[in-house]
Formats: C-alpha cells, structure tokens, sequence
C-alpha cells in the first residue's frame, strides 16, 4: 500500500497583488480539489508576512500526485501564480509512514507519538 503525501511550502508574489493571486488562483484550486486522489489542496495568504502564499497540499498517494504534476491543473495555478511577480517558492513534499491524532484520548496534546502502528 502506498503512503500519503503532503506538499508544504511558500509562494512569495508582489505584496500589493497577493489577494489578486489567490483570487485567480480559485479556478485551478477548485479543479484540483476535484482530482482522483487530491485530499486537500489549500493556497491561503500569510496575515503576517506580505506576499506570502502557504500551500498546503495532502494527496492519496504519489501516483495521484504523479497525475497531478503531470496535468492542466498544476500547470494552469504554477503560471497564473507566476504572472503576480513570483519572487521565491519553496515546497517541500513528504511521505507519510505514521500518523494519528494530536490529541491522546484524554485530550492532552502530545508532540510524542503514542498509539501502537501495528
């Protein structure tokens, strides 16, 4: 079985036309979204630093990512980004072997990992 994988980054675009950006950006957002394996897929502006763009992506498997990377989608949103002064970017993508809930079942947030992966 293949493991999930999760884009996380930064997109850095002339401040005074971030908003623009994401606005534009909705379309190819919504299209992704609707992608066999696309499980998340958020582009949303830093409130603290101007220009930045977050990018959160979550993805079925690498396959669906594959597909993506590959398709109209990806390329529409990396040109339409691109077009509002694309200054730096930055994403990173990881693969998910473990996972489980922040909160333990008293609802104590734990940084550990502690339910048993078998």
């Amino acid at each position: 079985m293949s493991e999930p994988v999760l884009i996380a980054g930064t997109v850095d675009v002339d401040p005074e036309r971030r908003d623009e950006a994401l606005e534009a950006g909705k379309p190819h957002m919504a299209a992704t979204r609707a992608q066999d394996g696309c499980i998340d897929y958020v582009w949303s502006a830093d409130l603290l630093t101007p220009g930045r763009i977050y990018v959160f992506e979550r993805w079925r498997d690498q396959q669906a990512l594959a597909t993506h990377l590959k398709g109209p989608h990806y390329l529409a949103m990396r040109d339409t980004i691109a077009s509002f002064g694309l200054h730096a970017a930055d994403a990173i993508k990881y693969r998910i072997d473990l996972s489980e809930p922040v909160y333990d079942p008293t609802g104590t947030p734990r940084a550990d990992f502690f339910t048993d992966p078998a």
